[in-house]
């Protein structure tokens, strides 16, 4: 596993994709500093809130990609072949290509939370906002939630490509996923608690998404920049649960994933 890892590793520095994200991570960090000019009153609130989202964009965007480039890429042209002939188990393959992705989005989300960290500093520098950003562990908890996020996404689109034959399938299910997940919290918290007094559509639509919870994540919940921006104090346990059903959520699509691709002939 370690020389998968390895190789995933040193093809994700060479590759344009991490170069090309980066810029584009860079970048919406640029547009979080200068948003904070639209505040006048919690100017670092605002340039945190809207990097916080930029930060999460651009390392989905990098995860998938790279799963695609990896994992994909290397079916859809049967190179993977070459990679399969060493005495190695298939999910060895696997798992070192998901783990090498998750160590380069891990490096990916350290340089873009520090860049973003010093814009958030930058901003509004002569104005004391009524609640202060936290900066410190909450800022770096919130960090380390994007990146569980993009640990699920990635684990998915892993899965998809172990079983497709389409080859930017990965990419395009792994973008789709990532939008569902985060969206699905929200959307049903609000049709489940009444949608405004709406009872027809609690009652059409509600048991729906409460089914639908059971078989998509509600990545929602990794979402903990209400602490960072706001200085209050999280729901610890609620953290917790977060943070299992991330790791359950990505283990049984890992473990998918390698039973999927453990029976896939390759020719």
């Amino acid at each position: 596993m370690l020389q998968f890892f390895l190789s995933s590793w040193r093809a994700g520095f060479r590759s344009r994709s991490f170069v090309g994200v980066f810029a584009l991570g860079v970048f919406l960090v640029g547009v979080a500093y200068l948003s904070a000019s639209f505040s006048p009153r919690q100017p670092r609130t605002i340039a945190l809130d809207v990097g916080l989202s930029g930060l999460r964009f651009s390392l989905v965007l990098f995860a998938i990609t790279l799963m695609q480039d990896l994992v994909g890429r290397e079916i859809d042209r049967r190179s993977v072949v070459l990679s399969l002939s060493y005495p190695v188990h298939r999910a060895a393959y696997l798992l070192g290509r998901y783990f090498g992705v998750l160590a380069l989005t891990g490096v990916g989300a350290a340089i873009l939370g520090l860049l973003l960290w010093l814009a958030v500093l930058l901003s509004g520098v002569h104005y004391d906002q009524q609640f202060p950003v936290a900066l410190g562990i909450p800022y770096l908890m919130t960090l380390i939630g994007v990146w569980l996020d993009v640990a699920v996404v990635a684990a998915f689109t892993l899965w998809i490509a172990s079983l497709s034959t389409v080859s930017m399938l990965p990419l395009a299910l792994g973008a789709i996923f990532a939008i569902a997940g985060r969206a699905l919290g929200p959307v049903a918290d609000y049709v489940i608690k009444g949608a405004d007094g709406q009872a027809d559509l609690t009652a059409s639509y509600g048991p729906v998404l409460e089914f639908i919870r059971w078989l998509l994540p509600d990545l929602s919940r990794l979402d903990w920049r209400v602490w960072p921006m706001y200085a209050q104090s999280p729901d610890y346990v609620a953290m917790g649960l977060a943070v299992l059903m991330a790791v359950v959520y990505a283990g049984v699509m890992l473990g998918l994933a390698i039973r999927q691709f453990s029976v896939r002939e390759f020719s």
